[in-house]
């Protein structure tokens, strides 16, 4: 299960950008963004991310997860299109010569912390 490893990242990414003014900042919510394509199973991560923020000012914080759609690209007749799942020819032209646009980000976008409101997290 990789989502442990994905969640002790994300605490990191977390913690790193909680501002240093705050003597005992306290996250409210963890909000990400994910892939579809990302391999990621929200419910494992969800488990995870429970393990993982334990003594730490994230514990207790709710992870609210948006859920990010497989875009496709055809290289050879540019239609795009958002697939259900992973992709292999074009349903305009059936090319194989197809590009990924989005669909396997895995980003932290923004802590809701008690004291200070929302913060943005690059990542």
């Amino acid at each position: 299960m990789h989502e442990m490893g994905i969640a002790l990242e994300i605490v990191e990414v977390a913690k790193s950008a909680l501002p240093a003014d705050i003597e005992t900042p306290r996250v409210e919510q963890i909000n990400l963004k994910v892939g579809r394509l990302s391999g990621v199973v929200a419910d494992y991560l969800n488990f995870c991310l429970e393990v993982a923020v334990k003594d730490t000012p994230l514990e207790g914080a709710v992870v609210h997860i948006d859920e990010i759609p497989i875009v496709a690209r055809c290289r050879d007749c540019h239609h795009e299109w958002e697939a259900e799942d992973m992709v292999s020819v074009c349903p305009a032209c059936s090319s194989a010569n197809l590009e990924i646009l989005s669909g396997r980000e895995l980003n932290v976008i923004s802590l809701d912390i008690d004291e200070e409101g929302d913060l943005s997290v690059e990542n």
